[in-house]
């Protein structure tokens, strides 16, 4: 049976992958609009993606020469990750139901399809651009729950890791990394943009892989050369303060070129959200006011992501589309609704939280740990 030394908790990362997660949010309550506080909110997905490549390195790198197993690896990952993109899938075939089971178009879709598109997104299976299962006919990875796209890409990052990542030397990681950056950097400045991924139109297969490549990677290099910076204090508030104003920054500058755009995307990816990642892993231990906030925004944070999008596409049934996809109503219409949304995004997290990820997991790490003891026992047995 596997037993491994629990490692300290950096609760200044778990907080900012919620303040993340609430950027998301943000992002998207103004998606479909003329005008966002945060128009380059879709970053907040980079830099989980980042924190995700740190995490995974610091949390198993040193538990392959103990015994940890590529099958015990993936139960764990399957355990932390699975009951709320099962529950992402559910409550968007709910939603999309709701709403009367329309694609964007106004086309009546049927249940049958309905229910496979929610079989799929539970299975993390991804659709291409015209599939009869794409029930919205926008050509995303996950019609029922369009933020699922970047789990997708985490799962692949996570098999990487297991089969291969983990065994490339430091120097060979290293390069992976600056080759990967140098591949971002390019789609980044050609697109205009790196807010790629979420479908496999135009490339967004590859370009969504090299999204996620070079972030995950980065963070599992800094994670095997990690040293602490002296003296990082207030290290939450500071790092939760730029990834508020990455996302908002560029509006001062006014409307900026494609390339110009993408450069600044590129820039955030592969030079501040590491150095965000370092300098908050350095302030280990936080005030407890800190830390309670903190570990409550880090406990938030994946349900917030995972199920808030379902909520998203009944405000956009709400706010109502022409023939052109252009938003009927403005923001002037639905500011109550939008106001509320954030909060009902919360709300719904937290109870997903409380009463479903959290009991769900406990009960297959149980259920995972009583199947290792019985295969311990059965091992020992033999060889008496």
């Amino acid at each position: 049976m596997q037993f491994f030394q629990p490692k300290p908790r950096y609760d200044i990362l778990d907080g900012l992958r919620g303040v993340a997660a609430l950027m998301v949010i943000l992002y998207h309550v103004f998606e479909c609009f003329d005008w966002t506080p945060v128009p380059h909110g879709y970053l907040a997905v980079d830099f989980f993606f980042v924190l995700s490549g740190f995490v995974i390195g610091y949390a198993y790198d040193s538990r392959w020469q103990q015994g940890l197993t590529i099958g015990n690896f993936f139960k764990r990952r399957l355990i932390r990750l699975h009951p709320m993109v099962v529950a992402g899938a559910l409550i968007g075939a709910v939603s999309y139901l709701l709403q009367g089971s329309v694609a964007w178009d106004g086309t009546h879709v049927s249940t049958g399809w309905v229910m496979l598109a929610m079989l799929l997104g539970m299975l993390m299976l991804p659709l291409y651009p015209g599939a009869a299962a794409d029930v919205r006919g926008n050509g995303e990875l996950f019609p029922l729950n369009g933020p699922s796209w970047s789990l997708f890409f985490e799962y692949i990052g996570n098999i990487l890791y297991a089969l291969l990542l983990r065994r490339l030397p430091t120097r060979w990681l290293a390069v992976l990394a600056c080759l990967s950056g140098c591949v971002l950097a390019h789609i980044a400045v050609s697109d205009g943009y790196l807010g790629v991924g979420w479908t496999m139109a135009e490339g967004g297969l590859w370009t969504g892989l090299v999204r996620m490549l070079f972030p995950y990677t980065m963070g599992m290099l800094m994670a095997r050369v990690f040293s602490p910076l002296n003296k990082a204090t207030g290290a939450f508030w500071i790092c939760g303060t730029i990834i508020l104003l990455v996302g908002c920054l560029p509006l001062m500058f006014g409307d900026l070129l494609p390339w110009q755009n993408g450069l600044y995307d590129a820039l955030c990816v592969i030079v501040v959200f590491p150095s965000l990642v370092w300098l908050a892993a350095s302030h280990l231990t936080p005030g407890a006011m800190t830390r309670r906030l903190s570990r409550f925004l880090g406990d938030l944070s994946y349900p917030l992501y995972a199920v808030h999008y379902p909520l998203m596409y009944l405000f956009y049934a709400h706010i109502g589309f022409d023939g052109n996809l252009d938003p009927i109503s403005t923001m002037n219409d639905v500011w109550p609704v939008a106001v509320a949304l954030p909060v009902a995004c919360i709300l719904l997290a937290w109870l997903c939280w409380r009463f479903y990820d959290r009991p769900v997991r406990r009960y297959f790490i149980k259920a995972n740990k009583m199947t290792q003891h019985r295969a311990s026992k059965a091992n020992s047995d033999e060889n008496m």
